[in-house]
């Protein structure tokens, strides 16, 4: 990209030279304010004509602000916050606690209060709320406020030290150009990454459908069918046959608790704890997470073949996740899961994995719960399988473990990819808003 035609030292290290028509300055000489919000939690009441929206950080996370699930609070006590934080049009919302670094450029005029989480920032004229907004999108605020973690490491960020952050600040005419280039560019950056995101949709969707396709219609698109009987089911080939789950496994509930700090890099035994299964499809040489004897249940025995489901997640769309043991080492089962030993005289123990994987779509209707979910056994075993032939099972494994694997490459390449274009946006942000590119006369298209 171009440069400008001339540059001087900033006098700080880590921002190195600037355009010498800009200053090195501090956000403090550049604001009117920059207060929190409520630091006492308010009355929440119902929506009304005399009720107020009180925004948290939650509230920052969608892109519109979305008033029927934020709170709502009496005017009478809206009325007391903005006496020394008042929101309005054109200020920036910061988030400060909890999730580090949402913004909201304010551009809606119906009246509201924040709670202590929030940062409010009024701005002078020598500053343009959209430039600081990119400002502190960049890497050289990492750099000050979060010494190179990420922002959501950070628990809090403390008003003095947004104070304190130190700005590279071309004119006001510059700083619009600048915000209209990174509009426009982050906007191209934003639909590629969306896409790439929707591409990701497709291919789990479609991961989805060819398990279903072959564990319930098998690989013959020809083969005559036969109606098995169980409503989630529907048609089967003919020559298959339907068991309840627990006629052709051994189903094993999940009550030996082991801690976080109670994991060994190295022990007698693998530890399939909860909060580490959920993570991963399969238990493989590389799952490194071990316990001693003195966890030793017989009847928590995990032996490789055998399938494991997390009978509680904190969302529907997790409950039920399915995780094949493929270790030659004995495993030790944890609680909040549940395992599947199958009959190898008639199941295929691979086949049974894949086929696992769908039932997650039908226990969500007896998920119970409301911010942590789960269902038990006697859910389970109401769940019905349809069996091939031990051959055919085989066959339909080994298909399905190179489709996945096929699908799984290609969703994995489009993280990839989608981070790569994440970092180019931010460092496209960096090397704008500190003059290191200068994009005065980019013709915009």
């Amino acid at each position: 990209m171009k440069k400008y035609d001339n540059y001087k030292d900033s006098g700080i290290d880590w921002i190195g030279n600037i355009p010498s028509g800009w200053s090195c300055t501090k956000l403090k000489f550049h604001t009117k304010k920059i207060i929190d919000g409520a630091h006492f939690t308010p009355t929440y009441i119902e929506k009304s004509n005399d009720s107020i929206p009180f925004l948290r950080v939650t509230d920052l996370h969608s892109k519109e602000i979305l008033l029927d699930e934020v709170k709502y609070i009496p005017l009478s006590e809206h009325q007391e916050l903005i006496k020394r934080c008042n929101p309005e049009i054109g200020d920036l919302l910061l988030s400060k606690n909890g999730t580090i670094g949402l913004m909201k450029i304010i551009d809606w005029d119906w009246e509201f209060s924040v709670f202590v989480s929030l940062c409010l920032l009024k701005f002078e004229n020598s500053l343009l709320n959209k430039f600081f907004y990119y400002f502190f999108e960049s890497n050289i605020v990492d750099r000050q406020l979060f010494e190179s973690s990420q922002k959501t490491s950070v628990s809090n960020l403390h008003l003095e030290k947004i104070k304190e952050l130190r700005l590279t600040l071309p004119s006001i005419e510059e700083q619009n150009i600048i915000s209209k280039y990174l509009d426009h560019k982050t906007a191209q950056i934003d639909t590629l990454i969306s896409k790439k995101q929707q591409f990701i949709t497709l291919l789990q969707e479609e991961r989805i459908a060819v398990i279903n396709q072959a564990v319930t219609k098998g690989l013959d698109p020809k083969v005559k069918m036969k109606d098995s009987g169980i409503e989630w089911l529907g048609e089967i080939p003919e020559h298959w046959t339907s068991y309840r789950i627990d006629w052709v496994t051994n189903i094993v509930r999940g009550n030996t608790g082991f801690k976080k700090d109670e994991l060994l890099k190295n022990g007698e035994y693998v530890a399939l704890q909860y909060g580490k299964t959920y993570k991963v499809d399969i238990v493989d040489d590389s799952f490194n997470f071990f316990v001693n004897s003195e966890f030793f249940k017989e009847s928590q025995v995990v032996s490789k073949g055998d399938t494991i489901l997390i009978s509680t997640s904190e969302t529907v769309e997790d409950l039920g996740h399915t995780c094949f043991y493929n270790n030659g080492n004995i495993g030790l089962l944890g609680g909040e899961q549940i395992l599947l030993k199958p009959n190898r005289k008639v199941l295929y123990e691979k086949y049974l994995y894949q086929y696992a994987r769908q039932f997650r779509f039908e226990l969500k209707k007896y998920a119970k719960g409301l911010k942590v979910f789960r269902f038990n056994t006697t859910d389970l075993k109401q769940i019905f399988i349809a069996i091939p032939s031990i051959e055919e099972q085989i066959q339909i494994a080994d298909f399905l473990d190179l489709e996945t694997i096929r699908i799984d490459s290609l969703i994995s390449k489009s993280k990839q990819e989608i981070e790569l274009l994440k970092e180019y946006k931010t460092a496209l942000i960096s090397e704008v808003v500190t003059g290191k590119a200068d994009v005065r006369d980019v013709i915009l298209n």
